[in-house]
């Protein structure tokens, strides 16, 4: 029968890894005595992140002395001491591929219910000094498992382990952990599993989006249980020469582009959001510049139209409106991006300022090339007449919606700007018109604009009670970053790396503007490369299992070690094993 060995706890600490402070409760050491475990926690123990760790679903976490002596082994240690792998409970017994989620077990005087597996995790690799390690607990099959509390209770180290009832469905721990990050989504496995209660939320939403995946898109590739937001509309990398056919000035400082093939093929059709990326190359010998700019007009398959605005400061609109004419080739990638208008028969509300009109303005081209029947709602801020893009052309396309409705904003207009034509009031967007207009809350909102306007209205919006499910947004900065467990340290901008620049294949970073030679004797990763850089990244086991890296790949062509358990959709990458080939431009 099996029985628990070590009952072990630790509060999180504060490391220095790798140039960071990461904060991190993956220390634990066994106790004397019993402890009380309650609902969320043993007593005495604690989780840096909380995120992935800890909490209801994951109060306590399991592994075996069996798995312990097989990674000795492996790994040729001889050093292990119980806690060694985070865990709470060493136990006898009870293997990953035995114990299936939704078992009941008692151990003391408490009872447990089996929730999820082991949640893949950088930090254990820290804890054994083995980067590799998270890859290599999900690999073998081993990963251990969490559970919750069903009755509070009093546990200690040679308990025996009481089974009490066995979970539907009878799927182990190593079945649902491969289920999820492995290669192989079997879709009778996947209604199995969801067909589970005690399975986490977390999970479960994993498993959700996978099935929901097959049933939409079957043959489409990645990992959509793993695959970031913003990684979800992927498009295949590279470049294509488009012929500038003409060039509009829609204000004072926006112009828009028209590009139409060289070659008579057609282009592939956007969704309404989407954005393309220029190549350009002010100066012959000097590196490219990449720039993203949203697609702005009707949808096409014969003609794209990008819109940009020129800042005195800005290299990219600086060089198209001096550079540039008609006839001139530009190379543009596929569209991309996942900032798109969503399917539905609810209101739409699309808030833009300034030059964030541009994506949501592609969208009222669709809804009107529909005549959507949706209650629509265009609401836009710019400074004043002479910078207002786009009105004459938002005002005839929403003329054409048969609920459609317009509210505009002049932050400083101009003494010949006329109110009740040119605009409707003077002032900024705010939570607080939109509550005067009243605009309805059930809407999906789509966000383009400065990043105060961005975080202002989305703090609003939720606070207004509207999920985050219907809040979309679009930023082409550097993106947040997710590091889990790492303190915050101060922001600084984009840079290249200290040191001597090396000769590598040039790495470009398009949304942070950045492009470094990749430094061979310095980086494992592309990731290494970014963080070197300070670019915005965003990741957690940086061995290839999780997918939070999962980025787009824009053009060029990477190598990966270790490979990853599940490869990336086509046209993304996974940037945490991966090192390039040659040139690589990344949506990051």
């Amino acid at each position: 029968m099996a029985r628990l060995l070590s009952v072990n706890v630790g509060l999180p600490r504060d490391i220095e890894w790798r140039g960071k402070t990461v904060h991190t409760g993956i220390w634990k050491q066994p106790v004397q005595g019993r402890r009380r475990v309650r609902r969320l926690n043993v007593e005495g123990d604690g989780q840096g992140d909380l995120g992935g760790h800890g909490g209801e679903q994951r109060a306590g976490f399991v592994y075996q002395i069996e798995s312990y002596r097989y990674w000795e082994e492996r790994l040729g240690r001889r050093d292990f001491s119980h806690g060694q792998f985070g865990e709470n409970f060493t136990i006898e017994g009870l293997p990953d591929d035995e114990v299936c989620i939704g078992d009941r077990y008692r151990i003391g005087s408490a009872l447990f219910e089996v929730t999820q597996p082991r949640t893949t995790c950088y930090r254990v690799g820290i804890r054994l000094d083995e980067p590799l390690m998270a890859a290599l607990l999900t690999s073998s099959g081993r990963p251990g498992f969490y559970l919750r509390v069903l009755e509070e209770g009093e546990v200690g180290a040679g308990d025996l382990i009481l089974p009490i009832a066995r979970g539907p469905e009878r799927m182990t721990v190593a079945e649902v952990s491969a289920l999820l990050y492995l290669s192989h989504h079997p879709r009778e496995q996947l209604e199995r599993v969801l067909r589970i209660p005690a399975l986490s939320p977390g999970w479960r939403w994993s498993f959700e989006e996978l099935l929901q995946s097959q049933k939409a898109h079957p043959g489409a590739t990645g990992n959509a249980g793993l695959m970031p937001a913003a990684a979800g509309q992927t498009a295949a990398p590279g470049f294509r020469p488009l012929r500038i056919s003409g060039i509009d000035r829609e204000c004072i400082d926006v112009i828009s582009l028209s590009l139409q093939p060289t070659d008579g093929r057609r282009l592939t059709s956007p969704l309404p959001g989407q954005f393309v990326v220029l190549r350009l190359r002010p100066a012959f010998d000097g590196p490219p510049l990449f720039r993203s700019y949203s697609l702005s007009g009707p949808l096409s398959d014969e003609q794209y139209r990008v819109s940009v605005k020129v800042e005195p400061n800005g290299a990219g609109g600086t060089y198209l409106n001096s550079n540039v004419r008609p006839g001139d080739v530009l190379d543009v990638s596929e569209p991309r991006g996942s900032f798109v208008l969503q399917p539905g028969e609810g209101p739409v509300v699309l808030l833009s300022a300034g030059i964030g009109a541009t994506p949501v303005l592609a969208m009222l081209h669709a809804l009107a090339a529909t005549a959507s029947p949706q209650e629509v709602w265009w609401l836009h801020g710019a400074r004043n007449r002479k910078s207002h893009s786009f009105a004459a052309e938002s005002r005839q396309l929403l003329g054409t919606l048969a609920r459609g409705r317009s509210h505009i904003r002049y932050s400083r207009p101009d003494v010949e700007d006329r109110q009740g034509h040119d605009y409707d009031a003077a002032g900024y967007l705010t939570m607080k018109v939109l509550d005067e207009l009243r605009v309805p809350r059930e809407g999906d909102f789509y966000l383009c604009g400065p990043t105060t306007f961005l975080n202002d209205l989305r703090t609003g919006l939720t606070a207004w009670g509207v999920a985050s499910s219907r809040i979309h947004s679009e930023i082409f900065s550097g993106g947040p970053s997710l590091m889990p467990g790492v303190v915050a340290a101060p922001v600084r901008p984009p840079h290249h790396p200290a040191g001597t620049p090396e000769t590598g294949p040039l790495v470009s970073f398009a949304r942070s503007g950045i492009a470094v030679r990749w430094r061979s004797s310095e980086d494992q990763s592309l990731l290494e490369l970014a963080e070197a850089c300070e670019v915005p990244v965003r990741w957690s086991c940086r061995t290839g299992v999780c997918h939070n890296c999962e980025s787009g790949l824009i053009s060029g062509s990477v190598t990966y070690q270790p490979d990853p358990l599940d490869l990336p959709a086509e046209g993304n990458v996974l940037i945490c094993c991966s090192r390039p080939r040659g040139d690589v431009v990344l949506d990051i």
